[in-house]
């Protein structure tokens, strides 16, 4: 049996960095963009702790701590917003969205 490399860890980031991209590019729904950013966010996370793990350095975790601390005040903020424009709105639809643009 072969072992698990970073290779392994990095093809997998890819393909959900690549979904995450897809989501953002082709759906309406905000809430789906909104999943989307955050799969993209944790396969950049994956990268990091791979790459971490097999440098033998902790350099990359203590940048995922930052990257999940700036994804959870991303997630309250984004969530607000997006509670408020369906409360003014009464949609998700990120075109009929036009409201925070200027």
């Amino acid at each position: 049996m072969s072992e698990i490399g970073v290779g392994h860890y990095i093809t997998l980031s890819a393909v959900l960095f690549t979904i995450g991209v897809i989501g953002v590019l082709t759906r309406k729904n905000a809430i789906i963009v909104f999943m989307s950013i955050e799969i993209m966010l944790n396969a950049a996370n994956l990268v990091f702790v791979a790459v971490a793990r097999h440098l033998q350095s902790m350099d990359g975790q203590v940048i995922v701590f930052f990257v999940m601390t700036v994804a959870a005040a991303e997630a309250a903020v984004g969530l607000a917003i997006i509670l408020a424009s369906f409360r003014n709105r009464v949609t998700l639809n990120a075109e009929d969205l036009s409201s925070l643009k200027w």
